[in-house]
């Protein structure tokens, strides 16, 4: 890893119901101790949607980061997409659900992708940037912590396990938006957040009911019960 990042609240009108947010997060130095909730230092201002144990840790590739520069043709520092953890040489959309991974000396699972809202289009002032974050389907990943430990920049980070079931961080995000048949293999997913079984009844109602399609129904289909 490349980048441990942290950041505190702060009031934002443009941040949403809450106008105040902690998506400003910046390098720090030295180890920093990673619990069950987060790391150190760090605040989630918005619990429900980007914090608790299945999304206590928000990881980003800088290979993804690098893609998104050449596009928005400005700079984007380490922990610009407000994740805590950015990483090299790790295929983060290529992740499974349940992975597991080693960060520094602790231990973490992947749980879900992130999908944008209003405070993350407000802190990028980008035109449509919920629809084209989403489109591109970089979406980056939530760990939940599985073993508190340590972590700092120049860590290792290793993939100790994969479940067998496979579902990507990518593909998730389609199950979310919409395709059916994505959403029934993630239900066997062992190590998903719990989340997905809400999700997934508004996902497969819908296909059910003939609204939404095994391609996708389109972002904001399901509202917004993950976050």
């Amino acid at each position: 890893m490349i980048s441990v990042n942290t950041g505190r609240g702060r009031d934002a009108a443009w941040a949403g119901r809450l106008e105040r947010t902690a998506i400003d997060k910046r390098p720090v130095p030295g180890p920093v101790a990673v619990g069950r909730l987060g790391l150190a230092g760090d605040e989630q201002v918005d619990k429900p949607d980007h914090g608790g144990y299945e999304q206590a840790l928000y990881a980003y590739a800088r290979e993804d980061l690098d893609w998104w520069v050449e596009r928005l043709g400005r700079e984007l520092t380490s922990g610009a997409f407000g994740e805590n953890i950015t990483t090299s040489g790790l295929e983060v959309t290529g992740a499974l659900i349940g992975e597991v991974w080693r960060l520094g000396s602790a231990v973490v699972q992947v749980t879900s992708p992130r999908i944008p809202c209003v405070v993350f289009a407000g802190w990028m002032d980008e035109g449509q940037w919920v629809k084209r974050f989403a489109d591109a389907g970089r979406t980056g990943a939530y760990l939940r912590v599985l073993e508190e430990g340590q972590v700092g920049a120049g860590d290792p980070v290793e993939v100790l396990a994969r479940p067998a079931i496979r579902v990507t961080i990518a593909e998730s995000a389609r199950a979310y938006f919409g395709d059916a048949e994505l959403m029934r293999r993630l239900l066997l997913v062992e190590g998903r957040g719990s989340k997905w079984d809400e999700i997934a009844v508004s996902v497969l109602g819908r296909a059910a009911s003939g609204a939404g399609t095994a391609a996708g129904a389109g972002p904001g289909g399901t509202g917004s019960p993950g976050g």
